[in-house]
């Protein structure tokens, strides 16, 4: 599912009520790739809830630089939720997820 920024928290808040562990990742994913699959596996091994923090379009340009990305944020979203490790997909513009 992807979610608004403003969301996750109380989206999180929820699912600690429920006694789920939240795993946490993030990243750019642009041009996905058969390591960022099993990257993304490994880690929803280690909770019962995967949010995935993706690197917004500026952002993303800001550390990779002009040409980047490759792939708009919105189509990186809709195909990172449709990997099955995934359960949630957050937008960032930080180049660092520190506010998530």
């Amino acid at each position: 599912m992807i979610v608004d920024f403003n969301e996750i928290e109380k989206i999180c808040n929820s699912l600690r009520e429920q006694n789920k562990k939240i795993v946490f990742t993030n990243g750019c994913f642009d041009i996905l790739h058969r390591g960022h699959i099993e990257y993304l596996t490994k880690a929803k091994e280690f909770g019962d809830v995967l949010i995935v923090g993706l690197n917004s379009d500026t952002s993303v340009q800001r550390l990779k630089g002009k040409d980047r990305p490759i792939n708009s944020e919105s189509d990186r979203a809709r195909i990172l939720d449709a990997l099955k490790p995934v359960d949630y997909v957050v937008i960032f513009e930080e180049d660092t997820p520190l506010r998530l």
